[in-house]
């Protein structure tokens, strides 16, 4: 059985994580730390290379645990990591990367929705990093989706759903073609939810992973 080390920067994700991807050959071990975004936004003494550093260590710490694999589902957390400090040899998977290549191969106009506006600036860098590298056309509409993420970190999440399914689903209705991702992990079963009832199809980082992990 292989063995699947997870970090998450909130304690939502796991159940995500876990109806997606666990099964009888994999074990998935958790790890939760929402305390250094906490950290970065409030501390404005706390850096990049403190910021590193403490991500480093995270990642160091999971791969002590005898893990096959380290799954790395907050995209702030891969915007910050530095993989050339890392001392150790486990494979790091990152959520967003799948997803990223998905959105940089679509080359008519699309949409890119957020609900956390502090997770956009890193994805969006890793994303126009990767068109650039790679040559990829891209036109990409981006929006946040206001005043819902805060709901998901209260754990309101039935209410979080249906804001966030309403907005989507207004996309649609206005433009019944256009062509949308969600970015975020949080917002994948929002995604799915407006996929059954309007039955369209929206790209999300969890679906783009389990294509990647076969």
């Amino acid at each position: 059985m292989k063995k699947i080390g997870c970090l998450h920067a909130h304690y939502s994700n796991i159940e995500y994580i876990q109806k997606a991807i666990a099964s009888n050959d994999l074990e998935l071990v958790h790890f939760v730390d929402p305390g250094l975004m906490s950290r970065i936004a409030s501390d404005q003494n706390f850096d990049l290379t403190k910021a590193q550093n403490k991500v480093n260590e995270q990642i160091e710490w999971i791969a002590n645990t005898n893990v096959d694999a380290i799954l790395i589902t907050c995209t702030n957390y891969i915007a910050i990591l530095n993989e050339e400090q890392l001392k150790t040899s486990v494979p790091i998977i990152k959520i967003d990367e799948p997803f990223i290549h998905h959105v940089c191969n679509i080359t008519k106009p699309q949409m890119l929705l957020f609900t956390n506006p502090a997770t956009v600036e890193g994805t969006m860098k890793r994303l126009n990093e990767f068109a650039t590298t790679h040559a990829k056309p891209i036109n990409i509409d981006v929006q946040v989706i206001e005043n819902t993420f805060e709901l998901i970190m209260q754990g309101k999440k039935e209410q979080y759903v249906n804001e966030v399914s309403n907005y989507i689903k207004g996309l649609l209705v206005s433009d019944p073609n256009k062509t949308i991702s969600v970015a975020q992990l949080s917002m994948v079963e929002t995604a799915e939810k407006v996929e059954r009832e309007m039955d369209v199809q929206i790209g999300n980082p969890l679906k783009t992973l389990l294509t990647y992990l076969g």
